[in-house]
């Protein structure tokens, strides 16, 4: 992940097959589209799908950022995919179901040789209980020269299916694996996207579940729906307090009286450098929200 912090609170998935819906993404005040070319998309759909989203990518989303989910490598859309992504270049591509360091590399060279521009990233998809596994050894990749690999997407409800676990208020089964691609994904510096929350009538559990994801660590979520966008945004980014808070710390910390002091009182607690990187970064956050959505 680069040094330049992008806001990531709310990932929006819209099917490249609704027009309509991709129109609406550009007025909404997600941080990210993701533009879905994959399960969103029936199969005698796939080929109209792809013009959409070309078009769609050509023209703009209103300036947030944009990945195009593309279709596996074993599909049959796979390489007109891919081949739409390196000639439109969306900020990333999208990778289903990867399943292993190798398949992440390969993704990478195929982007290469078809001449996708360097920017374009690429995010995974974890949502299988080999890419769980795997997680360390794909997060790996994005350390080595010329990697794409940016970012791990939950995708709680594929990993559900494959291993049988019953996914309840709280997600007490899954709180192990979430965990597992978290670490994987900060030990290489990459961002982690939470998983979708299914019903998006329910705005308690999706407001709780952001809270656990918050918690956990997680950079945003992933969006089925533009009702869920607002509760995301709120969970996931910094607040009016956060932000006094962090300020106030800082300038505690810099203050005249305590230069050369390794660790200063503040507000009845010790404070020392590692709080001031988090304080720094959480008014980065604010300021790079506030030029996304107030520029």
């Amino acid at each position: 992940m680069t040094a330049t912090i992008r806001p990531r609170r709310s990932l929006l998935f819209v099917p490249a097959s609704n027009v309509r819906a991709l129109e609406k993404a550009r007025g909404l005040p997600s941080d990210a589209v993701i533009i879905d070319l994959e399960d969103a998309v029936a199969p005698a759909a796939k080929e109209a799908a792809r013009e959409q989203a070309r078009a769609a990518i050509a023209q703009g989303l209103g300036g947030r950022e944009v990945a195009l989910r593309v279709n596996g490598a074993d599909t049959p859309w796979g390489a007109d995919d891919l081949a739409l992504a390196a000639s439109v270049a969306p900020d990333a591509v999208l990778v289903p179901k990867a399943a292993s360091a190798e398949a992440v590399r390969d993704i990478g060279r195929r982007l290469d040789a078809l001449g996708a521009p360097a920017r374009v990233q690429v995010w995974a998809m974890i949502e299988t209980a080999r890419a769980v596994l795997d997680a360390d050894a794909m997060a790996r990749t994005a350390l080595e020269p010329a990697s794409r690999l940016a970012l791990f997407v939950i995708g709680a409800n594929d990993l559900a299916r494959e291993t049988g676990v019953r996914v309840r208020a709280g997600r007490a089964a899954l709180l192990p694996w979430l965990q597992q691609v978290l670490l994987a994904a900060r030990a290489s510096g990459l961002a982690a996207i939470d998983s979708v929350y299914n019903d998006f009538s329910d705005t308690a559990g999706f407001a709780a579940e952001c809270a656990q994801g918050r918690d956990l660590g997680f950079d945003g979520k992933s969006l089925i729906h533009p009702a869920q966008i607002a509760a995301a945004n709120a969970a996931f980014g910094p607040g009016a307090d956060d932000i006094a808070e962090a300020r106030a710390l800082i300038a505690a910390f810099t203050a005249p009286e305590n230069a050369g002091k390794g660790a200063v009182s503040f507000e009845g607690r010790m404070i020392e450098d590692l709080h001031v990187a988090i304080a720094r970064r959480t008014l980065a956050l604010a300021d790079a929200i506030a030029a996304l959505h107030h520029p």
